[in-house]
């Protein structure tokens, strides 16, 4: 054999050989781990708890007394008012009772008295009556801040995880609650605050002074559920 069919041979076993390991398949590469499959998450059985808080403020002994308080402050302007109300009756009474021989002039008089004092007795009543208000939504605007801290630590340390506020139906939300899966805790937070407060229960009041209560404007501070 000759030396240019030798090189010709061997060029000719070098490219079989190339050819066969490129025909040859590649090696697989390590498969990449699988990823971690997240948990489903899990319900967190709620423990709701109810309060009425407007009236829980007020049934505390400061809320009591400060009530009695604030009636006791406006007793002389009520007396007043009555006193005007029971004279403008009283000549009413007396134009309708009086003779038929009563001049026009005089029934005129009459009249105009009746209604100038009508007039007045509105007015003071309206007056007193706004001052009242007033008096009481800053009473309670102070006492509901004090109140909402106790509501707060309540269920805080009671492992609630729901708080809702029944004070007002025709403002709230919430529709219908099954009794058995709820704990009204109003009379436990007034008892725990009366607690911290140190304020002795209040002498009971006069029957025909009924307890007040704020209008639903006032600005009321919300007893959120505890962060678990």
């Amino acid at each position: 054999m000759n030396r240019s069919l030798a090189l010709v041979l061997a060029i000719g076993a070098g490219l079989t050989t190339a050819s066969a390991i490129a025909q040859a398949p590649a090696a697989a590469a390590p498969a990449a781990p699988a990823a971690a499959v997240a948990p489903p998450p899990q319900a967190i059985p709620a423990k709701i708890a109810l309060i009425a808080f407007e009236q829980g403020v007020f049934a505390t002994n400061e809320g009591q007394k400060t009530v009695q308080d604030i009636q006791k402050k406006y007793e002389p302007r009520k007396t007043q008012i009555d006193a005007l109300s029971s004279e403008v009756d009283s000549l009413k009474k007396q134009l309708q009772g009086a003779p038929a021989t009563l001049s026009d002039e005089e029934r005129a008089t009459r009249l105009k008295t009746i209604d100038t004092k009508e007039k007045q007795l509105t007015r003071d009543a309206e007056d007193a009556q706004n001052a009242y208000n007033a008096d009481l939504q800053d009473a309670y605007g102070k006492l509901a801040q004090k109140f909402s801290a106790t509501v707060k630590n309540y269920v805080s340390q009671n492992g609630f995880t729901i708080l809702l506020d029944v004070s007002n139906q025709q403002t709230s939300n919430v529709m219908w609650i099954n009794p058995s899966t709820n704990i009204d805790v109003t009379q436990a937070v007034v008892s725990a605050y009366n607690a911290s407060s140190g304020v002795a229960a209040p002498p009971p009041s006069a029957p025909s002074a009924a307890r007040p209560r704020p209008a639903t404007t006032t600005p009321r501070p919300a007893a959120t559920a505890p962060k678990q």
